[in-house]
């Protein structure tokens, strides 16, 4: 019983300290990513910006959700801080993500036009891209929530076997 109440204890506390880990990596990752959503047709675009600085990272990146999607004719388009379009791309999937290259300082845009007749809801969101050690911290906090779970379910285990010996 002693053995099972430390596995429970210890199981536990790798579940919250890994829940608390995936919190804390979302927010960095999501750290200047602007997001915008809205309805767009025909007369309305939807126009998220964002700044970046080319000495903190050389990347953006981009996603695009079009809420209860059919077969719309959108276009999503990346203008720099010149309002020079670097990416033109038509979306015909639920959802995009795509990486572009920032060459200058500035506020970049990302333009998501509706070519239909339709109102459709969309989510947009651009900023830089997260770098390797962000990513790695999302990873390490699903794997130490994984071990908790297992330990759980070992728990479990130990639980039922402790009963059917009882009797």
């Amino acid at each position: 019983m002693q053995k099972s109440i430390i596995i429970l204890i210890v199981s536990g506390a790798l579940i919250g300290i890994a829940l608390i880990l995936l919190v804390l990596g979302n927010q960095m990752i999501l750290e200047g990513i602007n997001q915008g959503n809205g309805k767009i047709s025909q007369s309305q675009s939807l126009i998220i910006s964002a700044e970046f600085d080319i000495q903190e990272t050389t990347q953006g990146v981009f996603a695009v959700q079009i809420i209860d999607f059919k077969d719309n004719t959108l276009t999503v388009k990346i203008l720099d801080p010149l309002d020079i379009e670097i990416i033109s791309q038509i979306i015909n999937e639920e959802a995009i993500e795509k990486e572009f290259d920032i060459v200058d300082n500035g506020i970049y845009k990302l333009v998501i036009e509706n070519e239909g007749t339709e109102e459709i809801q969309v989510f947009g969101a651009m900023g830089p891209l997260p770098d390797a050690s962000k990513k790695l911290l999302g990873l390490i906090s699903v794997c130490i929530l994984i071990i908790g779970m297992v330990g759980m379910v070992g728990f479990g285990i130990n639980g039922i076997k402790n009963r059917k010996k009882s009797i």
